[in-house]
């Protein structure tokens, strides 16, 4: 009897065990396994998003401080004729400063160093000889010049951005400059200032002496930021992302970019912590809701190990009384073992589909973007990867919304993500079920078309273009797109080199004139 019991014991408690340690590590493995594809995908994600964004206000710094200097330029050409007549130059000053408000002062010097106007008028520098670095740089290289960063006189940090003076004779007169505060409200202020995450994330814009030029916390303009690797990188000049720790010890994902014509680099980053708060979330709210489901798989469990240990326990009974008649019909009786083994692996395999689809869910939405529904820059990747692995030819649309910042600008990011919602429906209703149509980035995005030839892809495009076009979107109107369209494997060897390429064409529709389509040509 001790022997039939001991066996029994043993025997339920063994398969217990090894079924619920499967299950455990299955499930902790499988979410381990999750979490860290997740969190791999959202920090690379992150430091791309930043690298472009970092990239995009690097682009619009550049293109203000050219802006600058051609308004120097221009107005130094009406300036010259002028020179002689102190009211005239003085309204001249005046006007630069109020019409632009590119620059918070204007300075109009005499090329023996001689200050003949400013604006504001309060300045009362008129007839003073300016010794700060931006102005005896200004007369000595006689020549269009954005300064590094200075204290001036009135102990202003600042940026100078000067344009030189020059007769028809070509004789030297003077120069024509425009001071940016970077203490001060500015344009310099309000170009870096929008920032579209609010969730500790921030940007700053450093010189080539590693100075900061522009940062959220005013205090800190003007200070000299040492061993960061980020900066480093930005002020020789190079684009990228890394991940780094920040001055107060916390880890962010940069994206930095420089600006070519001032030596500048614009860095743009976020904690990582606030980058994984999205995973986070998810992975409880799937424990959370796979917990009942193994609760009642552990005791399905438990109720098959007592089927596996009962028809043993009543073979090991009958096996002590095999001299008695009735012992075979009782044998007879026994269900196998296997039967109930089945039923248990049953068990263990809803349990696991069950985990598997929770997973699978977790994976749709690592390839989904959340705002618009269409695939993610994961999604295409994978796609594209499988196209080229059968290798179906497909044609690509790279699509890019015409003057998208100024809706965000105008009408705010709630009215943009609207417009992006529309525009992705469009693209769905334009397209077959066989098509991919994926948003990559803030406004940018692409179709896969697989079997398509350049030739149809091009009549697609057309009609989206005009499909868009004729579109009314909520609070905002018309808008258009532009399209650039390339074709694998005719146009390229490398599924990726075909993006590129349609990149390139998007780039050239945009360059001329934008609401158009345009077809990559080698």
């Amino acid at each position: 009897m001790f022997a039939k019991n001991f066996l029994q014991f043993n025997l339920k408690h063994l398969i217990l065990l090894l079924a619920f340690s499967s299950a455990a590590i299955t499930l902790l493995n499988s979410l381990s396994a999750s979490y860290q594809v997740q969190r791999k995908l959202l920090i690379q994600q992150s430091l791309d998003s930043n690298q472009v964004y970092a990239r995009k206000l690097a682009t619009s710094t550049e293109n203000f401080l050219q802006a600058s200097q051609q308004q120097l330029a221009v107005t130094a050409e009406e300036l010259v004729p002028e020179l002689h007549k102190q009211d005239k130059v003085q309204a001249i000053a005046n006007r630069l400063r109020r019409l632009t408000e590119s620059f918070n002062s204007v300075v109009i010097v005499s090329a023996e160093g001689e200050v003949l106007a400013t604006s504001p008028e309060a300045l009362r520098i008129v007839g003073h000889h300016l010794q700060s670095p931006g102005a005896l740089e200004a007369l000595k290289e006689r020549k269009p010049l954005i300064s590094e960063a200075y204290l001036s006189a009135a102990n202003n940090l600042l940026v100078f951005i000067s344009h030189p003076l020059f007769a028809e004779t070509g004789e030297y007169l003077g120069y024509i400059g425009g001071s940016i505060y970077l203490k001060e409200r500015s344009i310099l202020n309000s170009l870096l200032g929008t920032h579209y995450y609010k969730d500790g994330s921030y940007l700053f814009v450093v010189d080539q002496n590693r100075r900061l030029l522009y940062h959220p916390n005013a205090e800190r303009v003007g200070e000299r930021v040492h061993d960061n690797a980020v900066i480093e990188q930005v002020v020789s000049g190079n684009e990228g992302s890394d991940q780094v720790q920040n001055s107060q010890g916390i880890e962010m994902l940069a994206g930095f970019a420089p600006v070519g014509s001032a030596n500048w680099g614009i860095v743009a980053q976020r904690p990582l912590e606030a980058t994984l708060a999205p995973l986070n979330s998810q992975m409880h709210a799937v424990i959370y809701h796979t917990l009942p489901l193994a609760l009642v798989t552990l005791l399905l469990i438990w109720w098959l190990a007592r089927l596996v240990s009962k028809p043993l326990w009543q073979l090991a009974d009958n096996a002590q009384s095999l001299d008695k008649p009735c012992t075979p019909d009782r044998i007879k009786r026994v269900r196998s073992w296997y039967f109930e083994s089945a039923e248990l692996k049953r068990a263990m395999l809803l349990g696991i589909n069950l985990l598997h689809t929770r997973i699978g869910e977790l994976k749709n939405d690592a390839e989904t973007d959340p705002l618009t529904g269409l695939s993610n820059r994961r999604g295409s990747e994978l796609t594209l990867a499988l196209l080229h692995e059968k290798q179906v030819p497909f044609s690509v649309l790279a699509i890019d919304i015409d003057h998208f910042k100024q809706v965000n600008d105008t009408y705010g990011h709630d009215c943009g993500d609207e417009v992006l919602k529309s525009l992705a429906e469009i693209l769905k209703s334009c397209t077959r079920q066989e098509d991919l149509a994926c948003r990559t980035g803030g406004e940018e995005f692409m179709i896969l078309l697989p079997n398509v030839h350049l030739q149809g892809a091009q009549e697609l495009a057309e009609r989206l273009r005009k499909a868009v076009a004729k579109y009314l979107f909520a609070e905002v109107g018309v808008l258009t797109i532009s399209i650039g369209v390339a074709e694998w494997p005719e146009q390229a060897d490398e599924p990726a080199k075909v993006l590129k390429y349609a990149d390139h064409a998007l780039y050239r529709a945009k360059k001329r004139g934008r609401n158009r389509t345009e077809m990559y040509q080698k």
